[in-house]
């Protein structure tokens, strides 16, 4: 089957390419622009639209019905941040075998203190979205001499990467355990050992630069306890520049849980969304490759839903139309690795989505999606 998308305007994941022809064929992208001659199938009338790489989540929590929910909006790759071992294998399952959900990456357990987060969360989930049987007891790490047998069972369930937890609950308002910085640099060194890159979830300084000091690769968030000027958070801006570490700007989730819970047990007080917004800016201003995520939940922010929301605070924050286009394609795509997909190039992956309007002007144009595709399989919409 092929199928030919005749004269969009085309984003490829780093940059805008007028008016030109698209190629798919057997699940790829077979041709752009002067290789697109020939017969096809069925042809696609792009003009007036902009045809995009499918949008990649870099921080969700996936449960039963949201991947296909991600796909409705032109997500179709999620990489998820913690999923217990069983209702993982069931969605990996689904995401291999079937076209009509987002394609999915995962760390698989994260790595925390006993106790600590998100453990006290998992009570709160149990029989709502969780089922009883699938909430096993969660390994823990106190041990530094044992990171190598805590990573070896990541690799043993599948993760793709490994998710360290840096939190001690005072952005969430609580006073939670936390992994030691000599844990998290054990951690760090055995997954690296093991070929795994290592995204810390840390949500203040004091916690990024634990996690600065252990050698990650990324940052699952942006702090959110300094103040948009405040000298630190530029300076720490710096310091992630400085050793190559990429962040997951996660801005939808900041804005959600200051919103619907400021002053309770999950968020401390309605600041913490412009301190957010102020790191993510003082990031962007350092030159810190910034990854679009939502940390999408069963609750807010919604899958698929909140990736849109989140580029729109990243405009909203500053970043040019095509930087945002890129933090959820190809900027994603390259620091995680996929390299089958995330741009619009011969021989990628046919995951692609159509909008009318331009996005690459105005990113709330990725509202009016008119066509998605997974592996080349048009989604009803």
């Amino acid at each position: 089957m092929r199928t030919r998308i005749h004269g969009a305007r085309v984003f490829d994941g780093e940059r805008t390419i007028v008016a030109t022809d698209v190629m798919l064929e057997d699940g790829l992208i077979a041709a752009v622009g002067a290789g697109t001659v020939g017969t096809a199938d069925v042809e696609v009338d792009g003009r007036g639209g902009t045809l995009l790489p499918g949008l990649i989540d870099a921080h969700t929590h996936t449960f039963d019905g949201s991947l296909a929910e991600a796909l409705r909006y032109g997500v179709t790759t999620e990489l998820d941040m913690f999923c217990l071992p069983r209702p993982l294998a069931r969605y990996r399952r689904l995401a291999d075998h079937r076209d009509d959900v987002a394609d999915l990456r995962s760390a698989g357990t994260v790595a925390t203190a006993p106790g600590g987060h998100p453990i006290q969360l998992l009570a709160a989930l149990t029989g709502t979205v969780l089922d009883p049987s699938d909430v096993t007891e969660v390994d823990f790490v106190t041990d530094p001499a044992r990171a190598p047998a805590f990573v070896q069972a990541r690799l043993d369930e599948g993760a793709d990467y490994l998710k360290i937890i840096i939190d001690d609950g005072t952005v969430h308002g609580a006073d939670l355990p936390v992994m030691t910085a000599v844990v998290a640099t054990a951690l760090t060194a055995a997954a690296h050992d093991a070929g795994l890159r290592v995204v810390a979830h840390a949500i203040t300084a004091a916690e990024a630069n634990i996690a600065l000091d252990a050698g990650v690769d990324g940052l699952a968030h942006v702090w959110a306890d300094l103040s948009p000027k405040a000298p630190a958070s530029r300076r720490l801006a710096e310091r992630v520049r400085a050793q190559g570490v990429f962040v997951v700007t996660t801005l939808a989730y900041f804005e959600a849980v200051t919103a619907r819970h400021s002053g309770t047990a999950l968020c401390g007080h309605p600041g913490h969304y412009a301190n957010a917004a102020g790191a993510l800016r003082e990031l962007h201003r350092a030159g810190v490759p910034l990854l679009a995520g939502s940390d999408a939940t069963p609750f807010a922010p919604a899958h698929g839903a909140g990736l849109h929301r989140e580029l729109w605070l990243l405009a909203e924050a500053g970043l040019g139309a095509e930087e945002v286009l890129a933090s959820a394609t190809g900027v994603t795509a390259r620091h995680f690795d996929l390299a089958d997909r995330g741009r619009i190039v011969p021989g990628r992956r046919a995951d692609l989505l159509l909008v009318d309007g331009d996005p690459t002007r105005d990113v709330s144009a990725l509202a009016s999606l008119t066509a998605v595709w997974r592996r080349g399989v048009r989604q009803a919409r």
